[in-house]
C-alpha cells in the first residue's frame, strides 16, 4: 500500500501554462525564492502531478486549450483539496478572475506578470495553506481530547458507567462526585455524547473564574451593563442552548449566583446582567470534589439548590479503588504519548508496572497520566523502566498486593478478579496461579472462558 507523499521542507508550487517560455521563467524565479517548482503545460498534466506530489500552491493560467483554468480549479477541489490556487489572467479579463475566485481560487495576478507581485501572492497562498493545515490538526487534537475514551473494567468503574448510561438519554440533572483527577469531566462528556441532544457541550471550571466575573460568564451581559462592559457578551448558558452545560467545582458558586442558578432550574429562564428575561434550554451536569451535604449544613450552599442538583448522583471512583485498571490505563497512556511525541512503541517493564500498581495515587488518573507522559518523553530505548518514573512512584514499596471488595460484590466477580490478579503476579503462569489459589488449573481456564 502506498503512503501519501512526504511533506517537503519548502513549499511546492505547481506552475500551469501552455506558454513554455512563461513556465520556464516562473520556474527559475520560484526556485531562486526557495520554492520547489513543478511545471505542467495543461490541466490534465497538472492533476496527474497533484496526485503524485504534495502541492501547496497551484499557479495556473486561465486560458488554456482543453481544460481551462476554471475547470482545473474545480477538479483540484477533489484531487488536491488542501492546495491553494492563484490564477494568472490577461489584462482586462478581471471578470474571469473573479469567477475563478468564486470557485475557490485564493488570488489572481494580471499579465504581464510582475515578479514581486506574483511571488508575494504565491507566498501568501502558501502561508494560508500552512495555517489551514495547522488549524485542522489542532481541531483534530482538540476533538480527540474532548472525546477521550474511559479506560477500565473494574467493578467500581462499571458501576459508575452503568448509572451514567442509564441517565444519559434523560434530561435529569446529574451530580458527578469524586476526588480531583478522577475524570469527572470525562464522565460528563460521556453522558452528553450519549444523550442524543444536538447541541454542544459547554464546560466551565467555576474554580478558575474570579468572583467578579462569575455571574457575567454564566449568564452573559449587555453592552454598558457595568463599567468596562464595552460590548455584549453571550453567557455560557446561552452557548449551551440545546446542549449540555457542565459546571465543574459547583461548590465554588457564590450565594448570589446560587440564587440565579436555582431560578434557571425552577423556571427555565434567566436574565443576563443588564438584560431582559431569556428562556434557558440545556441539560445540566455539575461536578464537585466537596461534600455538598456538609456545605449545606455549614450554610455555605443552598439546600434547595442542592436537592435540585442531586437528582442523579454518580461517584467517580478514585484510582486506589480501581487498581485493577492501572495496567490498562498504563498501556493506554503509553500508546497515546508515544504517538504524540513520535516515539517508537514502549514496553513497560515488570518492575515499573509493579511500582505503578503499588503507588497510592493521591492525584488519581490525572497524576498517572502525567507520570506516563513524562516517562514516555524521557525514555530513550524500547522499554519504559522504573528509572523513568517520578521518584515517589519509583520508590513505592512493593508489598503483598491486596484486593478490596465492596460488600455485596457478586461471588463470580470476586473469583474473576482474584484469578486475574494472581495471573498478573505469576506473569500469566496458569499452573502456578492455580497452586497459589488452591484450585485446579482447568478451573482457571473454565472461569476465564466464561468471561
Amino acid at each position: 500500500m502506498h503512503g501519501s507523499p512526504a511533506e517537503p521542507a519548502e513549499a511546492t508550487v505547481l506552475i500551469v501554462d501552455d506558454e513554455a517560455s512563461n513556465v520556464e521563467s516562473l520556474q527559475r524565479i520560484f526556485e531562486r525564492e526557495g520554492f520547489r517548482a513543478l511545471t505542467a503545460a495543461d490541466g490534465r498534466s497538472a492533476l496527474d502531478l497533484c496526485r503524485n506530489h504534495r502541492v501547496h500552491v497551484v499557479l495556473t493560467d486561465l486560458n488554456m486549450p482543453g481544460m481551462t483554468g476554471i475547470d482545473l480549479i474545480k477538479a483540484l477541489s477533489t484531487v488536491a483539496p488542501d492546495a491553494e490556487t492563484v490564477v494568472m489572467t490577461a489584462y482586462g479579463t478581471v471578470e474571469t478572475a473573479v469567477e475563478a475566485m468564486r470557485e475557490g481560487a485564493y488570488d489572481f495576478v494580471e499579465k504581464p506578470l510582475k515578479r514581486m507581485q506574483v511571488v508575494k501572492s504565491v507566498r501568501k497562498a502558501a502561508e494560508r495553506r500552512r495555517l489551514m493545515a495547522e488549524n485542522r490538526t489542532l481541531r483534530k487534537e482538540l476533538s480527540a481530547l474532548r472525546n477521550r475514551e474511559i479506560v477500565g473494567s473494574s467493578a467500581a468503574l462499571r458501576d459508575a458507567m452503568e448509572i451514567a448510561s442509564q441517565a444519559a438519554p434523560s434530561t435529569a440533572t446529574v451530580l458527578v462526585l469524586g476526588e480531583s483527577g478522577t475524570g469527572k469531566e470525562l464522565l460528563a462528556r460521556h453522558i452528553h455524547a450519549r444523550s442524543g441532544c444536538e447541541g454542544t457541550f459547554v464546560g466551565v471550571n467555576l474554580a478558575a473564574l474570579p468572583e467578579t466575573i462569575l455571574e457575567s460568564e454564566l449568564f452573559g451581559h449587555e453592552k454598558g451593563a457595568f463599567t468596562g462592559a464595552t460590548s455584549r457578551r453571550v453567557g455560557r448558558i446561552a452557548q449551551a442552548h440545546g446542549g449540555t452545560l457542565f459546571l465543574d467545582e459547583v461548590g465554588e458558586l457564590t450565594p448570589a449566583v446560587q440564587v440565579k442558578l436555582l431560578r434557571v432550574l425552577q423556571e427555565g429562564e434567566y436574565e443576563p446582567v443588564g438584560g431582559t428575561t431569556m428562556r434557558a434550554d440545556f441539560r445540566l451536569i455539575v461536578a464537585t470534589n466537596r461534600d455538598l451535604q456538609a456545605e449545606v449544613e455549614a450554610g455555605r450552599f443552598r439546600e434547595d439548590l442542592f436537592y435540585r442538583l442531586n437528582v442523579i448522583a454518580i461517584t467517580c471512583p478514585s484510582l486506589a479503588a480501581r487498581r485493577d485498571d492501572i495496567p490498562l490505563l498504563v498501556d493506554h497512556f503509553v500508546e497515546v504519548y508515544c504517538r504524540k511525541n513520535n516515539k517508537p512503541p514502549l514496553t513497560v517493564t515488570r518492575d515499573a508496572l509493579d511500582r505503578l500498581t503499588a503507588y497510592s495515587w493521591p492525584g488519581n488518573v490525572r497524576e498517572l497520566e502525567n507520570a506516563i507522559e513524562r516517562a514516555a518523553v524521557l525514555t530513550s530505548g524500547t522499554e519504559l523502566a522504573t528509572s523513568s518514573l517520578p521518584a515517589p512512584i519509583a520508590m513505592a514499596e512493593l508489598g503483598q498486593r491486596e484486593l478490596v471488595f465492596s460488600i455485596g460484590t457478586p461471588l463470580e466477580e470476586i473469583e474473576r478478579r482474584a484469578i486475574l490478579a494472581t495471573l498478573e503476579h505469576t506473569d500469566g503462569d496458569k499452573k502456578l496461579a492455580a497452586q497459589l489459589l488452591g484450585i485446579a488449573t482447568r478451573t482457571i481456564y473454565r472461569k476465564l472462558a466464561a468471561d
